[in-house]
């Protein structure tokens, strides 16, 4: 007797959490994206811990950074999404401008700066930017 395959219509992220926040785009800004990042890993690790611990501080640096170049480099509000992945966690920052970040030098003795970008990219499995005309979305992906 034959039977009908069963398939499953529910996707792959369905039921895993995800938080979207909004900001004006001032400096204290930096400050409640990585909170809002905290408040969704908080809810994040009740329900599934980070298989390392470095993986938490890590996400809150990327966050931060990101935020921090987005209030520095494009004028204007710029909103924040997180989304558990199936192996991770997904970022993504969407600001006004248009012009893809890029790695700069880094010149200790001159302050700093220039590292952001680089952390990013060393942290992250997977980073990619999106242009479209109202500004960018930079999309990372972390692991979890």
């Amino acid at each position: 007797m034959a039977t009908e395959p069963r398939w499953d219509d529910t996707t792959a992220t369905e039921g895993m959490p995800s938080r979207t926040a909004r900001f004006a785009g001032e400096l204290h800004h930096v400050t409640g994206a990585r909170l809002a990042a905290e408040e969704f890993l908080d809810e994040l690790a009740r329900r599934t811990p980070p298989t390392a611990p470095e993986h938490w501080d890590d996400i809150l640096l990327v966050v931060t950074e990101l935020a921090a170049n987005a209030v520095q480099y494009a004028p204007g509000p710029f909103s924040l999404g997180l989304r558990r992945t199936f192996d991770g966690v997904h970022v993504t920052l969407s600001d006004s401008s248009t012009t893809t970040p890029s790695p700069r030098p880094f010149h200790p003795s001159r302050g700093g700066g220039g590292i952001g970008w680089h952390l990013v990219h060393t942290l992250c499995d997977q980073v990619s930017v999106v242009p479209h005309d109202q500004g960018k979305d930079v999309h990372v992906f972390l692991p979890w």
